[in-house]
């Protein structure tokens, strides 16, 4: 049986022009870039789709742009194909995205968060601290050799991402990786400079950490709607509330993506589908684990077999819930703590069946709820969860998870915010 996982590309997957397909094709997509200029500032549809690569490489503006490109991606992927992961994933920066696609982090924080990465960026980069480089041809272990037969006072490198069997990045002080770089190159291993890089995933970027776990600290998570693999520990995050200490730890611990790809597949995963502007991950499922077949949603080609793939397979059909019924779902599987019967009945039963009847009376007639009823069943359900005695942040939990699965974030965010449910 398929089992899918989602993968998001990290930095260096940036181009002129990235995602102007999602949002000229989808209104989510344009709702998605719309959202993300608000709160950052930036025209991120002219950056994307205009901005010159020099401009997309910038750190302070590339970081929220390969985010809200990923996330726009993903979102034309639930309506036009729609089927759920068993697992998510994200390269780097990627893990970001993919907090945002499992419900973990709500969008309009990770764009806060990654605009804050991105100039903590810029001032190591204008510090001059260090670099990076990615290094094919050569296994992790002949790299450490060498790392290891550097002079004493060359200064500080390191091997920080893992990506497959013959291919890691360095990075570190800057004249320690150059210094690097001539015995890889000595031992036929090629180099690819990144410019304008910072040494992310090392111990140099340990006041940057320190920034991003505060500001992590100050934001709403929420419960996985998918598991998440973490870089730090090639393992799922397990729960919400290790978000804070892995996220931030990742800025300075390498990323362990070859572990990733081999716990995907001892799970059991047959197709990974990346999202980013375009195929970078691809060629490290293939390189990492050939049973696994990989598939890059910003493809043509790639978009039309997975339709194909989910056309012929019946069990995989696609299936977006409606407000309606996710709000029947809920306020059956939330606990209830108040035991008064007159309570119950007038708060939950009597509201728990006009949700119903709602429901059937659109089986019935095989339409989707309008923007009223949708409006009404979300006011029917607080009030459930009000006489449930839900505690309040739960209660924003289930709400979250009910605007991203049904894709009505945008459209019904006032309407829950009225609810004195406060939304970001």
């Amino acid at each position: 049986m398929e089992k899918l996982a989602f993968i998001f590309t990290g930095q260096g997957a940036q181009f002129s022009g990235m995602g102007k397909q999602w949002y000229d094709g989808f209104a989510v997509a344009r709702q998605t870039y719309e959202e993300a200029s608000e709160l950052s500032g930036v025209n991120l549809a002219k950056l994307c789709f205009e901005g010159s690569l020099s401009e997309l490489s910038k750190p302070e503006l590339i970081q929220i742009a390969l985010v809200t490109t990923s996330i726009a991606g993903y979102r034309a992927y639930r309506e036009e194909i729609g089927i759920a992961p068993h697992f998510v994933a994200g390269h780097s920066l990627g893990e970001y995205s993919a907090l945002v696609c499992a419900g973990a982090l709500s969008f309009g924080d990770a764009i806060k968060l990654v605009q804050l990465r991105g100039s903590l960026t810029k001032q190591i980069m204008d510090s001059d601290i260090g670099g990076m480089t990615i290094v094919d041809g050569l296994p992790a272990e002949v790299v450490e050799e060498e790392i290891r037969n550097l002079p004493p006072d060359a200064g500080f490198v390191t091997i920080n991402c893992y990506n497959s069997p013959n291919q890691v990045a360095i990075a570190g002080h800057q004249h320690s990786v150059e210094a690097l770089e001539e015995r890889i190159v000595e031992r036929d291993g090629q180099i690819s400079p990144l410019l304008m890089s910072a040494p992310f995933h090392t111990p140099l970027m340990e006041t940057a950490a320190a920034r991003l776990k505060e500001f992590l600290q100050t934001l709403t998570l929420h419960t996985f709607r998918h598991p998440v693999i973490s870089n730090v520990t090639a393992r799922p995050y397990g729960e919400s509330a290790n978000i804070v200490e892995l996220l931030s730890q990742q800025s300075m611990r390498p990323v362990r993506w070859q572990e990733t790809m081999a716990y995907l597949k001892r799970f059991g995963v047959t197709h990974a589908v990346e999202f980013g502007p375009k195929n970078v991950l691809t060629n490290l499922v293939a390189a990492n684990t050939p049973g696994i077949e990989a598939l890059c949603y910003a493809i043509r080609e790639d978009r039309k077999q997975l339709s194909e793939l989910f056309h012929d397979k019946h069990h995989l059909r696609k299936h977006i819930p409606t407000v309606l019924t996710k709000c029947l779902a809920v306020a059956v599987s939330t606990p209830n703590v108040n035991w008064d019967s007159k309570q119950f009945e007038e708060g939950v039963e009597v509201p728990y069946k006009r949700l119903q009847a709602m429901h059937q009376d659109l089986e019935d007639a095989q339409i989707q709820p309008t923007l009223e009823q949708m409006e009404q069943a979300l006011t029917l359900l607080k009030q459930i969860m009000d006489t449930k005695h839900l505690p309040e942040q739960e209660k924003v939990d289930c709400f979250h998870h009910i605007l991203e699965e049904t894709g009505t974030q945008y459209l019904l965010k006032d309407t829950v915010n009225k609810l004195n449910l406060m939304l970001v």
